[in-house]
């Protein structure tokens, strides 16, 4: 109410029965009494359509958006009849109606003698609006007091999240029930018939009917089914409309004189929720924003903030620093700005968000102004020189004995995962030192007991203890992180270790480019320029697939295999990940989780069906001391 916003998470065994009542072109009020149990109760042909019809005869509108942004700048008072009007500007108080009150809709037209042009196009939206959602509050609250019900969800594509909306059905529905009714608004209202129909399709056998993008990798054999439903596009269109024309170059080129873009595994992402249930990639939902996110400082806005610059840098760079990246490189610095600019002032403008989607907000505006890989330069490079130190630390590693080996592997993850350009920290590390340098210094920091130490437990696990030996893990899924060092010298060591003890190994890696994050794109390149140092890793990959060229000379090895996660992002919801990865879950024993994105911002409370290890750097002073 009053433009005041709250939301709410709601026991599932509290859900039902509710009003669902569906605003699109006209109405449906559902009575919804479990899964699956409801009926539609009432309804009106006063609705979305109607709004939008009358708005465009009356004012001349091009689109429903138009209408409704009219709206917010309307007075309803020049052209509705209050109670006021009626009673000298006075309340109604014998019955309990304030002077504000609207009396009649469009009933001032009735004896102003005025034409439609006369009136403002903003004030016959507003008054248009007013009048059909007040409508559609007091129908509902009507059916809602019909079957005793206290809980009315509001939803489809009428609201589109406008505040106004929202606050007029709320009003009517609280002053009709006089408090007793509850007016709740769904997130994401505007996808409801949409999402409704995708998860029915199978049940009305119309799999036929599917359509989806094949996109081949020159990398792998395989063939790479997506689909994209992104709850960040509209904002992203949203924030180019703020900012001025930008010349964007032609799809398919880097900027760099035409040259091809490298294709990539889809360049749109699965939202696939179909596998929510199954195999060990369970959670259970929740609105908790990560604790940092609510700080009245708005810290995290402020590091993003801080590090755009350096992004801008990297991301002009990446294109050849040619003028149309500049241009493209200063948009998107105001384009992401502005959503921040927003957020800040307006924290639930885009729903609740945590800090997983402040990211993935930035990765989208990248994208959405050409600059697809903005660190890939900078993940050659650091790739070239830590295969060029591998052999060495392999040799080193198999010197030791179990104990000390895997000792040594965990430092090692923790320690190479201080090369993240998302960190203002190690940003400031890399321009003072070089990678090998910097990778050094970390490893020598490692001291345990750690912050959060459950080394023993998994060491445990692995050796055994009083000379038993455990069970080795059947599937390990290895959420991986950055490129460089960390991916070359700590995460492909620990998954050759596993390899090594008969445990099959998935690499899981993004699917579209984030900062310098490796990609499930990238990886088969680089797990084979380390197969030439290690037939552990060779035979694995061969078994796995990952050298579609090579000779199997060991069909029993155990196969090391490369999936995508779904994500663009530093981040991941383990709700929404790509259907391969859903189908490789199926049999897995050990999930590991490295990365402060991955294992400790959106997963660091996630609760799994199997073994998981979730290995971190923490690289900001203020989440460690939290």
């Amino acid at each position: 109410m009053e433009g005041h916003k709250v939301f709410v998470q709601i026991d599932h065994n509290d859900l039902f029965p509710y009003l669902l009542v569906n605003i699109g072109s006209g109405v449906s009020v559902i009575k919804v009494d479990g899964d699956g149990k409801f009926q539609r109760v009432s309804g009106t042909n006063v609705g979305g359509g109607t709004y939008w019809g009358l708005g465009r005869l009356l004012t001349k509108c091009n689109s429903f958006d138009e209408l409704l942004e009219l709206s917010q700048r309307g007075d309803n008072r020049t052209i509705d009849m209050l109670v006021g009007d009626i009673y000298g500007g006075m309340d109604y108080s014998k019955i309990g109606l304030s002077a504000s009150t609207i009396a009649s809709s469009f009933g001032k037209a009735i004896s102003d003698k005025k034409e439609l042009e006369d009136y403002r196009p903003e004030d016959i939206s507003l008054s248009l609006l007013r009048m059909i959602s007040y409508n559609i509050g007091q129908i509902s609250y009507l059916n809602a007091l019909r079957f005793g019900l206290k809980r009315i969800f509001f939803g489809e594509f009428f609201i589109r999240g406008h505040a106004y909306t929202m606050d007029t059905i709320s009003f009517a529905v609280q002053f009709w029930s006089q408090g007793e009714a509850q007016a709740m608004f769904l997130r994401h209202e505007g996808f409801l018939g949409a999402l409704g129909a995708f998860m029915s399709y199978e049940k009305h056998g119309l799999d036929h009917l599917m359509v989806h993008q094949l996109v081949e990798s020159p990398h792998s054999r395989f063939v790479w089914v997506q689909l994209q439903i992104s709850w960040m596009e509209k904002f992203v269109l949203k924030g180019t409309e703020i900012i001025a024309p930008v010349p964007m170059t032609p799809p398919g080129t880097t900027g760099l004189g035409g040259f091809e873009v490298p294709s990539s595994k889809g360049g749109t992402l699965r939202s696939d929720a179909s596998a929510l249930n199954i195999g060990v990639l369970h959670l259970v939902p929740t609105l908790e924003v990560f604790p940092l996110l609510a700080d009245p400082k708005m810290y995290w806005f402020t590091v993003l903030l801080e590090h755009s610059p350096d992004l801008v840098d990297k991301a002009v760079a990446s294109e050849g620093g040619t003028d149309d990246a500049k241009r493209r490189g200063d948009a998107f610095a105001r384009a992401f700005s502005a959503h921040l600019a927003r957020l800040m002032e307006e924290p639930a403008a885009y729903g609740k968000l945590g800090l997983a989607n402040l990211l993935e907000l930035r990765e989208e505006c990248l994208r959405e102004f050409q600059f697809l890989d903005a660190y890939r330069s900078i993940k050659q490079r650091e790739n070239e020189a830590s295969l060029a130190v591998l052999p060495d630390l392999l040799v080193e590693l198999d010197c030791m004995d179990e104990e000390a080996r895997l000792d040594t592997l965990i430092e090692g993850v923790l320690a190479a995962n201080i090369f993240d350009w998302g960190s203002r920290a190690c940003v400031d590390l890399y321009h003072k030192g070089t990678i090998i340098e910097i990778y050094r210094m970390s490893h020598n920091k490692m001291q345990r007991p750690r912050r959060v130490d459950d080394f023993d437990l998994f060491k445990e696990r692995m050796l055994g203890s009083e000379g038993k030996k455990p069970r080795p893990h059947k599937r390990a899924l290895l959420f991986v992180d950055n490129s460089g060092a960390d991916i070359v010298l700590g995460m492909l060591p620990l998954a050759r270790e596993l390899l090594r003890r008969g445990t099959e190994v998935v690499l899981v890696a993004n699917s579209l480019p984030a900062l310098n994050d490796v990609t499930a794109m990238e990886l088969p390149d680089i797990v084979a320029e380390a197969a030439k140092h290690c037939d552990i890793l060779r035979r694995a990959s061969e078994a796995g697939g990952l050298l579609v060229d090579a000779t199997k000379e060991n069909s029993s090895s155990v196969p090391l295999m490369v999936v995508e996660n779904g994500c663009g992002s530093p981040c991941i919801d383990l709700r929404q990940v790509s259907s391969e990865l859903a189908a490789e879950a199926k049999d897995a024993d050990l999930i590991i989780l490295e990365g402060m994105g991955r294992a400790l911002h959106t997963n660091f409370n996630a609760r799994f069906k199997c073994e998981a290890l979730k290995l971190a750097m923490v690289k900001n002073q203020r989440l460690a001391e939290n």
